[in-house]
């Protein structure tokens, strides 16, 4: 995969900038300016924001964490289980990287899952094909947002084959979210308290767009204000890459570029300005007749 993309990197006929963070983004006349933290300004008629939603990890506020003596960390940080060796921790999360990271310490630690809702899985493989190919051949790759809720209604987990068994056969439990913080461990629903020597947040990630903050492109939590990845705030800025921007596959190496196609066409209308012709053609008789 790594080499599919250097490959099709080295085929565009564009400047590509690598090691270069955009420090903010400003509207400039009918376009922008694009500032990086190296201290360039980059000008443009239209913008892409492509920087998905996986560099963003998202840390719950709980109450009693500001004193909680034992480590609070994002699963983006883990990297492998020694650090955690013989000690007892919670992994917060329903999603695939909670039991991955849980199954995996559980091994070495002792492990519970906390999450809000009881775990529901997937099988990885499906009449021996993978699942995702089953999402692709079914179509469920293409459904909207609007319609997953309605048929999804909890976090699914792919399971591999050991997942499910590592919980039925007692290697880790799952328990309902537990409430507060406490000095040395956690609260959980029942009142019961327990210590902990550390949590680990399986929590999800936001879009990682603070840098369209000055623009004013974003609501009060961060999230850009858009219509299927068209920008609701400003003509000429699009997104990519958002999870459920357009449909279950959006914020996927398979299922982005159907994205892409839909915002650009509008995006080079934009650069063009051929649009702007089409409707002062067509206000001027509306006006005249007033």
């Amino acid at each position: 995969m790594v080499t599919y993309l250097e490959n099709y990197a080295e085929s565009l006929d564009v400047e590509i900038r690598t090691n270069t963070r955009v420090r903010a983004v400003e509207s400039d006349g009918d376009g922008f300016a694009v500032h990086t933290t190296g201290g360039d300004t980059l000008a443009a008629p239209a913008l892409v924001a492509a920087s998905g939603s996986f560099a963003n990890p998202h840390l719950p506020t709980l109450p009693g964490s500001e004193t909680f003596a034992g480590t609070m960390a994002h699963v983006a940080d883990y990297r492998d289980p020694s650090e955690y060796q013989g000690k007892r921790v919670i992994v917060v999360g329903g999603g695939n990287s909670a039991v991955q990271v849980a199954v995996e310490l559980a091994r070495t630690a002792t492990v519970t899952l906390a999450s809000r809702q009881p775990l529901q899985f997937w099988e990885q493989r499906i009449n021996g094909l993978d699942l995702h190919h089953a999402l692709v051949e079914t179509g469920f790759d293409l459904l909207p947002p609007y319609w997953l809720a309605q048929l999804v209604t909890a976090t699914l987990v792919i399971d591999t084959g050991g997942y499910q068994q590592a919980f039925a056969t007692g290697l880790l439990d799952r328990r309902p979210m537990f409430t507060r913080f406490t000095d040395d461990g956690i609260e959980w629903p029942d009142g019961s308290r327990e210590q902990v020597d550390a949590v680990l947040f399986a929590t999800g990630y936001r879009p990682a767009l603070e840098y369209l903050r000055p623009l004013g492109a974003l609501d009060q939590t961060g999230a850009p204000l858009h219509a299927g990845g068209l920008s609701m705030t400003h003509m000429g800025l699009a997104y990519l890459g958002l999870e459920f921007q357009r449909s279950f596959s959006s914020n996927t190496l398979r299922g982005v570029h159907r994205d892409a196609d839909h915002v650009m066409a509008p995006l080079a209308a934009h650069i063009r300005g051929s649009w702007k012709a089409t409707a002062a053609h067509q206000v001027r008789p509306s006006m005249s007749a007033v």
